[in-house]
């Protein structure tokens, strides 16, 4: 796996897309359990068929999971905090059989104190025909790359003819001042 990005790491406007995933109907079951979610939209398939849907549709909570699980690594991002999901839409119902992705924009960023800086992205989760199924925003808290510390040290030769030699050495630069004392 990739190291993940700092805040500096990335530009508004970046976009990256997730792996793709297909839809089972042991997700739905597995969510409805998990949730005590059993509306027979879900997971009764005579109920299902008799509906606006006309077959068993995942909960749109499911599918909002899958953004969020599938889109933290696209991009990996060194997140130290979730903020905020804001004007989450549930455009199209998601099928037994459905493959979907996550893209993901960044929208913005703002520097939001020493450490840290919030970043606004906007998600969304489409499906194997390229349609938009849900799509929101979601807000992060995201780490900013500890600035270097820079290593001084000294190191003094003294030479036979009793002159000084010190050198002074930093991550980025080295300096030589031979003869330092005898100016």
């Amino acid at each position: 796996m990739e190291s993940p990005l700092f805040f500096d790491d990335f530009e508004v406007g970046q976009k990256w897309v997730s792996p793709r995933r297909t839809v089972t109907e042991s997700d739905v079951v597995g969510f409805a359990n998990m949730t005590g979610d059993s509306n027979p939209l879900h997971v009764d398939f005579d109920f299902a068929a008799k509906s606006h849907y006309r077959q068993p549709v995942a909960h749109g909570l499911l599918g909002l999971t899958w953004v969020a699980g599938l889109g933290s690594y696209f991009p990996c991002v060194n997140t130290l905090a979730f903020v905020a999901v804001r004007d989450w839409e549930f455009q199209r119902p998601i099928y037994f059989g459905d493959t979907v992705y996550v893209e993901t924009v960044c929208k913005s960023k703002v520097v939001s104190g020493r450490k840290t800086g919030k970043v606004t992205w906007l998600r969304t989760l489409m499906n194997q025909r390229s349609q938009v199924v849900q799509q929101g925003v979601f807000e992060t808290l995201v780490a900013i790359k500890p600035k270097s510390k820079k290593v001084h040290f000294r190191q003094v030769d003294e030479s036979a003819n009793g002159s000084e030699s010190v050198n002074v050495n930093t991550a980025s630069e080295s300096v030589n001042t031979s003869g330092l004392g005898n100016q």
